[in-house]
């Protein structure tokens, strides 16, 4: 079957348009100067215009172009009539030339579930940290994650006026991940990278027994899965609840693309159906390489601790 035929190539390529004109919004709302910040649950989980824009932006087009679909997105926003301009109604040809995965090609539009994330890292965007910022369209089938589209609005922000901001990493299991350089870290070295605005006692000692040479703490799911593909982080080490399915469906799709692995702290898979739960209740644990290394480092009471 031609991948022009194949829905999920179809809504693959759709997304990849509108996680660009996603990171377009984010761009604009930071440029006009008016965040328009709300406080959802605490002081560390926000909400900015950018977030509200985008996920009318991304849900909107999608529902327009595969009104089939099942979109569960991060906000909850009253319906209202959506502006025009949010709407992208384009896809990213290169894609279409792309062979569809022989075990999808017959997926049904009413088969598929995407989870999106507006923005991931809002509180970080607030605080001007725009490198950790990232737009995630994650794709399931069956409750497993499948193709993911990551946009980084401010890829580049640090290399001038003159540099061109954003890019789009997007994969599909069994046909790869494209849009960035697969790197890794050194050999030997183990770099943590962990959450920078939700820490506690649980995730401190779970980094602390991985032994790391280096701990960095960021922003962001997607932000932290591009680190361990680019080889500037080893293990993304998150043991507590707070990530969502919003926050890992994308970048899952992306790691396991290029023969990484993500579970929870268990070592669980993590399931996309569309009933549920939405907390990601027992952590995560991803690597690129070398996954058995840290998960048997993982301390029984930080396991005890966490129910999935």
């Amino acid at each position: 079957m031609a991948s022009s035929n194949a829905v999920l190539m179809r809504l693959v390529a759709s997304a990849y348009s509108i996680a660009q004109k996603a990171g377009m919004i984010v761009r604009r709302v930071i440029a006009e100067g008016d965040l328009g910040i709300v406080e959802k649950t605490c002081a560390t989980d926000l909400q900015t215009k950018a977030d509200r824009l985008v996920q009318m932006s991304i849900c909107s087009s999608l529902a327009r172009k595969f009104p089939k679909l099942t979109i569960i997105g991060e906000e909850d926003l009253p319906s209202e009539e959506v502006d025009q301009e949010l709407i992208e109604d384009g896809q990213w040809e290169e894609i279409l030339k792309q062979p569809c995965p022989s075990q999808y090609c017959a997926i049904k539009e009413e088969d598929l579930v995407v989870w999106v994330d507006p923005l991931d890292g809002t509180k970080e965007y607030t605080e001007g940290l725009l490198d950790n910022v990232t737009v995630l369209i994650g794709i399931a089938y069956e409750g497993k994650a499948i193709a993911g589209i990551i946009n980084q609005p401010y890829y580049n922000y640090e290399a001038g006026p003159d540099a061109v901001l954003g890019r789009t990493i997007w994969g599909v299991l069994g046909l790869g991940a494209f849009g960035f350089q697969l790197k890794e870290v050194p050999a030997g070295k183990h770099i943590i990278t962990t959450t920078r605005s939700h820490s506690n006692k649980l995730v401190t000692d779970c980094v602390t027994a991985m032994n790391p040479d280096d701990v960095l703490r960021v922003g962001g799911a997607g932000n932290k899965i591009i680190q361990l593909i680019e080889g500037k982080a080893s293990a993304y080490v998150f043991a507590s609840p707070g990530c969502k399915k919003w926050d890992t469906c994308a970048p899952e799709v992306i790691l396991h693309a290029v023969g990484g692995k993500l579970t929870d702290i268990h070592g669980n898979v993590l399931q996309y159906h569309k009933d549920v739960k939405h907390m990601n209740s027992a952590g995560v644990l991803a690597t690129l390489r070398n996954y058995d290394y840290y998960a048997s480092r993982v301390p029984e009471s930080v396991k005890n601790a966490l129910v999935p």
